[in-house]
C-alpha cells in the first residue's frame, strides 16, 4: 500500500509499504478514505519530537472497516468510522477514570508514571513516534486499530467524511481546553494561537457560553479565516502588546480564560532561539508566558499546545501570586467524542470550513510542505488516499 512515512528530520514522502495484518484478536483494518496533517505533526517533521526509524504518519483519520479481528464484537466489515488519536485499551486504571490518554497498556514499551523527556510517557498514540506506542498512523490507503471495540465511533452515511474528520483530534482538543476551564457563561476567553485547534478553541468557547472570543496570531491570513468562521476579535502580536489590549478589552482585569493552542514551537526571534540552545531547551514557553500575564487574577489557563522539555525561568511565581488555574494534556477524546458527533448531527457546529487544501495522499509531501512553511494561506490540509 501507499503510505506518508518519516525518514528524517525534513523528510516525509510517499512510499510502497506492507499492508498492516490483523496482530490481535482485537483489532481491525480500516480502508481509509480521509486523513488530514496535524500540526503535532510538524513538531515530528522538524525533528523536535525525535523518531529514530521510518515510521507511518497521521493520527487523524476514518475509513471503513475492511478487516474484523475475532474479538471484535462492536463493529463488521463496512462499518463506517472515525478513530479518536488516542489508543485505549478500555479497562485499565485509566480508562476507567475518564483519562484514556494515559493508558496504561497500549503504550507498552515505553509506558511510565515519570512522563520523562525520553522515555516513561502515557498512553499509545497513533502515528508519533516509537516513544507514543510505535503504531503505523493514517496517512496512508489501510491502518490496523488496534482495541477497536472502545474507541471508533460509527458515522452515520448522511454526514461526509469532511463534516466529521476532525472529531479524531483537533475538535475534541480544542474542546477540552474550554470544557477544562468549567466556564459558567459570559467568560471572555483568549485564545492564543488560529491554527486547527485554536480555530476549534474558538468555536468550542462559543458554543460553551462565551461573551467575547479573541484570537492571537502572528499571521494574518490565519486570522482572517478565524474572523471569517468563527466571528471573534484578532489581535496580531507583530501590531499591538497582545498583554495590554487583552487588558484594555476586559477592565484592566486581564481574560477570564486563556488557551495556549501554540506549543513550544511558536515564532521565534534570534536571542529566543540562542536562549533554547544554552539552556537545552527545546522550543520556547513564549506564549505560555503571555497567557499567564493575559488571564485574570484566579482566572484559568488551557494548555492544548505541545510542550517537550523542561525550561528554566518558569514563571511559577507568577501562577501563584494570581492564583491561575492550569489544564493541560493530550485531549481525553473518549470523554466528549459522542456529544461531539451529536453537535455536528444536529447542525450546532461546523467543522470543515478551516479546511484550505485537499491533496491526494500521493501528494503528502506538498501538503506538508505548505503546511509546515505556510504557504498558500494553508489553515488545514486533507489528504485522500
Amino acid at each position: 500500500m501507499k503510505a506518508a512515512v518519516f525518514h528524517k528530520p525534513g523528510d516525509i514522502r510517499v512510499d510502497t509499504v506492507d499492508d498492516p495484518r490483523i496482530e490481535n484478536g482485537g483489532d481491525v483494518i480500516l480502508k481509509v478514505t480521509s486523513t488530514a496533517i496535524c500540526g503535532s505533526d510538524l513538531h515530528i517533521l522538524s525533528g523536535a519530537v525525535p523518531q529514530a526509524s521510518n515510521m507511518v504518519m497521521g493520527h487523524e483519520f476514518m475509513g471503513i472497516v475492511e478487516e474484523v479481528g475475532p474479538a471484535v464484537t462492536r463493529l463488521k466489515k463496512g462499518d463506517r468510522v472515525v478513530v479518536p488519536f488516542p489508543i485505549a485499551c478500555g479497562h485499565c486504571f485509566f480508562c476507567t477514570h475518564g483519562s484514556s490518554p494515559n493508558c496504561e497498556n497500549s503504550n507498552y514499551k515505553h509506558y511510565g508514571p515519570d512522563g520523562d523527556l525520553m522515555d516513561q510517557k502515557g498512553g499509545a498514540l497513533f502515528g508519533y513516534t516509537d516513544l507514543y506506542g510505535g503504531y503505523s498512523g493514517g496517512q496512508a490507503e489501510y491502518v490496523r486499530v488496534p482495541y477497536a471495540d472502545i474507541s471508533p465511533r460509527i458515522i452515520p452515511d448522511e454526514l461526509t467524511d469532511e463534516q466529521v474528520l476532525f472529531l479524531t483530534d483537533i475538535f475534541p482538543t480544542g474542546w477540552s481546553a474550554i470544557d477544562w476551564a468549567q466556564m459558567k457563561g459570559g467568560e471572555v476567553v483568549a485564545i492564543f494561537g488560529s491554527g486547527p485547534v485554536g480555530l476549534m478553541a474558538q468555536k468550542a468557547a462559543w458554543i460553551n457560553g462565551a461573551s467575547r472570543v479573541i484570537a492571537i496570531d502572528p499571521l494574518d491570513y490565519r486570522l482572517e479565516k478565524a474572523k471569517a468562521v468563527n466571528k471573534v476579535d484578532t489581535l496580531n502580536p507583530n501590531d499591538v502588546d497582545v498583554v495590554e489590549a487583552i487588558r484594555s478589552m476586559t477592565g484592566g482585569r486581564g481574560a477570564d480564560v486563556c488557551v495556549d493552542a501554540v506549543g513550544f514551537e511558536p515564532e521565534r526571534n534570534f536571542l529566543d532561539k540562542v536562549k533554547a540552545t544554552v539552556n537545552f531547551e527545546k522550543g520556547s514557553i513564549k506564549v505560555l508566558e503571555m497567557c499567564f500575564k493575559a488571564v485574570r487574577r484566579n482566572g484559568k489557563v488551557s494548555i492544548v499546545g505541545v510542550y517537550g522539555s523542561p525550561y528554566d525561568n518558569f514563571p511559577v511565581h507568577r501562577m501563584f501570586d494570581k492564583g491561575i488555574t492550569i489544564n493541560q494534556g493530550q485531549a481525553p477524546v473518549l470523554n466528549y467524542i459522542d456529544h461531539l458527533i451529536d453537535l455536528v448531527k444536529e447542525g450546532k457546529v461546523v467543522l470543515d470550513d478551516i479546511i484550505t487544501h485537499t491533496l491526494p495522499l500521493s501528494e503528502a509531501s506538498k501538503g506538508y510542505e505548505i503546511f509546515d512553511e505556510k504557504k498558500e494561506d494553508c489553515v488545514k490540509v486533507v489528504l485522500k488516499p
